[in-house]
């Protein structure tokens, strides 16, 4: 059997990281088998949910992923896994879809983690409204964080049984206290990235032994609420459209956002791939494609200021044809100019005409996906848009993304509210961060030959 468990909260900020990924490493550290998942586009949480569970972390979304593959994802890790852990996002109830909607379409049993360190009774009254303002949802309880004293810890469990039904032995999963040596530090995306922090394992063993004292810590998986994996054809093999294709893949501190997924996918579509370190002063790979994913390049811009033979290996690459395909913080990387957080301007990599500036609040955010007509007529791809920053240019986009709900924003200034895709010759740039699996022939396109996607 299989044990899982959707992690929650009424709001961000709760905790609901530290105790899924406490969770996760708590079970994975006495010999489970567990596979964690990030319910929405997320790439920071996953890292700290993989760092905890020993394996790879897949995001999970009804819209991007479309349900099919998040049944597939779910029954794949079912028939291999001791545990399933999800991650919720934002609140248990926002979003279109919301984790809640994923919690009910696949049966999982919601754990809600809520912040109660500056309240006691209404913690209960919290509880009762995620679990019955809408219907059909499965509870696995409630866990208090960043509790005080022992006492307070008391009456948060009392007002919790007191207003449960007979025999719910669920309702209270026990306490988490402040403690400042599992805190996971965050910045203006989210959470710092896991490799990032030297003691990063080591504030999750702490988190796990304090989640071990728990009622929720101290049940064993045999005696956990049966849950029923949904049933999912295995996902059919993909054309070799990439075969023969190398790609050139940015990965380090500075272009960390990467969805394992979106490895998986090209791999599938038949791609070799080669990583490099513009960091770490690393050549450009040979290659018939490059991608720059997303990252944090405004924390490192003076180190990817000098380097200069990098930038001169894209430019030629681009010159002669070849496919460079660049999300949000590559972006920002191939601008003229970066203005970082404390206004210092930086020269960058100039092939993309204008400056990148990160801005003092949020810019976007929301799912969103690329229309066009390609080859085998109307495609889509899906994915999500979350930055801070803007770019200011004189190029004119040649495609816009359209928001997935009226409350996703993007920064095109189109009255739509998508997000602009630029284009000079074969390098296409946007804020936009796609989920390849969502449509392989697009993905294929996009970097094929430096033909148009």
């Amino acid at each position: 059997m299989t044990a899982a468990v959707l992690v929650a909260a009424p709001a961000s900020g709760q905790g609901k990281t530290t105790v899924a990924a406490a969770l996760a490493r708590l079970h994975a550290r006495a010999g489970a088998r567990v596979q964690a998942f990030k319910c929405g586009p997320d790439f920071l949480d996953s890292q700290w949910l993989a760092l905890a569970s020993g394996g790879p972390v897949h995001a999970l979304d009804l819209w991007i992923n479309g349900e099919t593959d998040c049944a597939q994802r779910l029954a794949l890790a079912a028939a291999g896994a001791d545990l399933i852990v999800v991650e919720g996002v934002m609140g248990l109830h926002d979003g279109e879809p919301s984790a809640a909607d994923l919690a009910r379409r696949f049966g999982l049993p919601v754990l809600a983690v809520i912040d109660a360190s500056a309240m006691a009774g209404t913690f209960a009254a919290v509880a009762h409204g995620l679990r019955t303002w809408k219907p059909g949802l499965r509870w696995a309880g409630a866990l208090a964080n960043r509790v005080g004293s022992a006492r307070h810890a008391e009456m948060l469990r009392w007002a919790v049984n007191e207003g449960s039904e007979p025999g719910d032995d669920d309702a209270w999963q026990g306490h988490l206290p402040r403690d400042e040596s599992m805190t996971l530090p965050s910045r203006h995306l989210g959470l710092a990235g896991a490799d990032e922090l030297p003691d990063g394992l080591a504030r999750l063993d702490r988190a796990a032994d304090l989640l071990a004292a728990t009622h929720l810590g101290q049940r064993p998986l045999a005696k956990w609420p049966r849950w029923q994996p949904p049933s999912a054809a295995a996902a059919a093999a993909l054309a070799p459209r990439l075969r023969g294709q190398r790609i050139a893949i940015a990965r380090d501190a500075a272009f960390a956002f990467i969805y394992q997924a979106n490895l998986d996918t090209l791999q599938a579509l038949g791609a070799e791939l080669r990583f490099f370190s513009p960091l770490a002063g690393e050549a450009l790979p040979g290659c018939s494609a490059v991608w720059l994913p997303g990252g944090y390049p405004e924390l490192h811009a003076a180190r990817l200021a000098e380097c200069h033979a990098l930038r001169a290996q894209l430019a030629r690459h681009v010159a002669e044809g070849r496919a460079l395909w660049a999300e949000c913080g590559g972006l920002m990387a191939l601008a003229d100019t970066l203005v970082d957080g404390q206004g210092h301007a930086h020269p960058m990599w100039g092939l993309l005409p204008g400056t990148a500036v990160l801005g003092k609040r949020l810019a976007a955010l929301g799912p969103h996906a690329w229309r066009e007509l390609g080859h085998e007529g109307a495609d889509e791809l899906r994915g999500h848009s979350f930055h801070w920053s803007r770019f200011d240019t004189p190029l004119q986009p040649v495609a816009l993304t359209t928001p997935a709900w009226a409350g996703a924003s993007g920064t095109s200034g189109a009255a739509a509210g998508g997000e602009a895709v630029y284009q000079l010759g074969s390098l296409r740039a946007s804020w936009f961060h796609p989920w390849f699996a969502s449509s392989p022939a697009f993905t294929a396109r996009l970097f094929g030959s430096g033909a148009k996607p």
